[in-house]
Formats: structure tokens, sequence, C-alpha cells
């Protein structure tokens, strides 16, 4: 079962080290790692998901608090969050597949952003169920490369960290 943990930090060198090595000590495997400044840039929102049960993310939570420099912690439930994951992909494109590769990025919401005479760089951000879906539509036009960020996550609705 995953579960997504969202961690408030003072925005120090060392903290995502820390928080990251409490999760290797205890053998658990970190399966998505994004961090970014919040609107005050003393704190930082790490989200964490990992794969395990309940019981397991409580005992980390706790663990998580007594760290210095985290301010907060919360797991996520699955629907009561807005997840997003960005994907920057890379794929081959000449004259004949070029308008194909178009119309996929189209019905899902990619945009082009950069091209060159045989290859179209595109960008989507979106839950990382659809990101997986693109990238198999573009697996036919030979994928050159491709960069995840990870998903980052807020609650719904009015509550908040």
């Amino acid at each position: 079962m995953k579960q997504t943990i969202s961690v408030l930090v003072e925005n120090q060198a060392g903290a995502l080290n820390r928080i990251t090595g409490l999760f290797s000590r205890r053998a658990f495997n970190i399966e998505s790692l994004a961090v970014g400044v919040t609107d005050d840039p003393t704190i930082s929102r790490i989200t964490i998901i990992v794969d395990s049960g309940n019981s397991v993310v409580e005992q980390v939570e706790k663990q998580l608090n007594k760290l210095m420099e985290v301010i907060k912690v919360r797991t996520l439930e699955e629907n009561a969050l807005i997840g997003r994951e960005l994907m920057l992909l890379k794929v081959n494109a000449n004259n004949k597949t070029r308008q194909d590769i178009m119309t996929i990025c189209e019905i899902m919401g990619a945009k082009v952003t950069d091209i060159s005479p045989t290859s179209l760089t595109l960008e989507l951000s979106d839950t990382p169920d659809r990101l997986d879906t693109f990238q198999s539509m573009m697996r036919p036009f030979s994928i050159l490369e491709v960069a995840r960020t990870g998903m980052v996550a807020v609650q719904k609705g009015a509550g908040k960290i």
C-alpha cells in the first residue's frame, strides 16, 4: 500500500539526509521524493511516497517528529490529496510522425518545450498513472530520454499541513 507523507522542515543543510537516513535505517524503500521551498523561504516541504502499511507509517511519522528540523508531519490519505508529477520526455520525430505525436499531446494535455528536425521534447504535469499512460503512448515513436520529478501533493479543501 502506497502512503504519501508530507513533511515541513526548516530549510537547513543536511535535513534531507537525516530524513532519508531514517527511512534507509529501517529498510523502507522511498518510491518518490520531492523537495521544494514553500512560500516561506526558511521552510521546505518534502513529499515522500513509500510502500508500506499504516502501522509502519505511524511509527515513521513519530520518529520524524523527533528530528529537530522537522516542523510538522502529515500522512495524506489518497482520497484527500491532490498530487501531480512533472515529466519531460524526448522522442524521435520526423515529418511523418510529428503530427501523430502532436495529436497524442493534444489529447493528453502535453506541451512541446523543444523541437528539432529529429526530435520533440514534451512536458506533461499530471497524476503518475496518466504520465505512465502518456509514456506508453510515446514508446512506438522511440523515446530518447525521460525525466520525472516525483509527486508533489497537498491536502484537498481548506485543510493544510
